[in-house]
């Protein structure tokens, strides 16, 4: 399923998230930003599981931003599971 979120505080505006059922990321599709480092981040993440994304990316600043664009795709995948859990409660 392709989610989209909407970032905050980055040169980024919008993420395009296609994650799996099972966890695994399909595809990221960044709107704005730093494109050779968003084109780079997208081939690094394909085919990995959100978990681990999430402790991977989640926190990382940029240049004196509180957030960065890999900080946002967390968040996003954080919301993601979250929305999806509660959802099957």
């Amino acid at each position: 399923m392709v989610y989209r979120y909407r970032t905050h505080g980055t040169c980024s505006q919008m993420i395009d998230i296609d994650l799996a059922d099972d966890g695994i990321v399909s595809d990221v599709r960044f709107e704005g930003g730093c494109d050779g480092n968003l084109r780079g981040m997208r081939e690094l993440v394909k085919g990995r599981n959100a978990q681990e994304l999430i402790s991977m990316l989640e926190g990382i600043p940029c240049a004196s931003k509180p957030t960065s664009c890999p900080d946002q795709l967390a968040r996003a995948l954080k919301a993601i599971l979250e929305k999806e859990k509660a959802e099957k409660a």
